[in-house]
């Protein structure tokens, strides 16, 4: 393991960055909204980086050596059996999803989706006919997409695994069931595993469940190891889909995204493991600093992602994420931006340093009571 805790780039440091989470608010305010890591880079991406600029190997990517990379850590990590051949590379995770509901619907199809969801689900099906089946207690509401499939007739379902934002590890008997429910009806599935590498063992890929079929994984290892500059993606699973993907679907990928979340895969697993490891205790830091600070709410930390999802309805507030932003001067992701009935839920990132949680709920807690001026 590593000696130097990989959370604990200094504020200082952190402000220096300029990509979205450092430069789209006021330099006063404490980010923890979008999905960037606080965190230092992992040494083989690094090394591996540096290597390819020292020769001069900027060029496009050619050989499959990130589908080799998945399959080595598919088998690994989760015992499954992913033959490179079955994965198609592709820009990011969220243009491989646009890309696979291309391939298997039309506009004006329905698409099903489980609300409160990862905003962009809403966004790359603009011109399709959303279904929401929502979340409950957590849970996929299986009865509900079973109503659904028969009523409505999808030609999709847009399956978040984990489920972002709040963190749900879906269990194989669960999706054992959409398999069934899928199959019965023929809808495909394109089932997001952007967060999967961080939830370990826990996570069960869609196509190692019995029955998985007419269906893609849309996957990589940006989330995990906060790669998101470094863009590449892979569609993986059924030829008959990945067939349908537009002829250019694989040039967008970033050759160096391809070097780098390849280097994550296969050298980066003792960085990935302590990155869990302290991620876990962000969440436990975070529950603890809510009881002491802000009682009114009760949080119980997520099994998968480095979210939070904060039902902040005691507190009161009318806005609790624009509360926070104006007077507190902190920035969440706003509830409302994963539902419009999860308006009084803030997603935070715990992907950081206990100094800056610990000043983010200090925050929170002093803006309850303060006027707005």
């Amino acid at each position: 393991m590593r000696n130097m805790p990989i959370f604990n780039v200094p504020l200082t440091e952190l402000r220096e960055r300029t990509s979205i989470k450092w430069r789209r608010f006021e330099p006063d305010v404490l980010p923890m909204f979008v999905a960037e890591m606080d965190a230092h880079i992992a040494p083989p991406i690094r090394e591996r980086l540096e290597r390819a600029l020292r020769m001069g190997d900027t060029g496009y990517p050619e050989l499959p050596i990130y589908q080799e990379a998945m399959a080595d850590y598919a088998n690994w990590q989760w015992g499954w059996d992913l033959d490179p051949a079955d994965a198609t590379l592709v820009t990011d995770v969220v243009t491989g999803m646009r890309d696979a509901l291309e391939a298997v619907s039309s506009p004006g199809d329905a698409v099903v989706i489980n609300p409160p969801i990862y905003p962009p689900f809403r966004g790359i099906s603009h011109d399709r006919r959303l279904v929401e089946v929502p979340m409950v207690a957590g849970r996929l509401d299986l009865e509900g997409l079973e109503e659904a499939f028969r009523t409505q007739r999808p030609a999709a379902y847009l399956l978040c695994s984990p489920h972002n934002p709040d963190g749900t590890i879906h269990t194989r008997q669960e999706l054992e069931t959409v398999a069934r429910l899928a199959d019965a009806y023929q809808v495909a599935v394109i089932s997001d595993e952007i967060h999967a590498p961080l939830a370990g063992a826990r996570h069960v890929p869609y196509l190692d469940v019995d029955g998985a079929s007419n269906a893609v994984i849309v996957i990589s290892a940006s989330k995990s190891f906060n790669l998101a500059a470094l863009k590449a993606g892979l569609v993986i699973g059924d030829s008959g889909i990945r067939n349908r993907l537009r002829p250019m679907v694989s040039d967008g990928a970033s050759y160096f995204g391809v070097l780098a979340h390849s280097a994550a895969l296969t050298d980066g697993r003792e960085w990935l493991a302590e990155a869990s490891a302290e991620i876990t205790g962000n969440k436990e830091f975070f529950a603890e600093r809510l009881r002491a600070t802000l009682p009114q709410l009760e949080h119980t930390p997520s099994e998968g992602t480095y979210l939070a999802w904060v039902d902040c309805a005691p507190l009161g507030l009318a806005n609790p994420g624009q509360h926070f932003h104006r007077i507190g001067r902190v920035r969440f992701n706003f509830g409302a931006e994963f539902a419009p009935e999860t308006a009084s839920f803030v997603r935070v990132n715990l992907a950081t340093s206990h100094d800056i949680i610990e000043e983010a709920v200090r925050r929170m807690a002093a803006s309850i009571g303060a006027v707005e001026e």
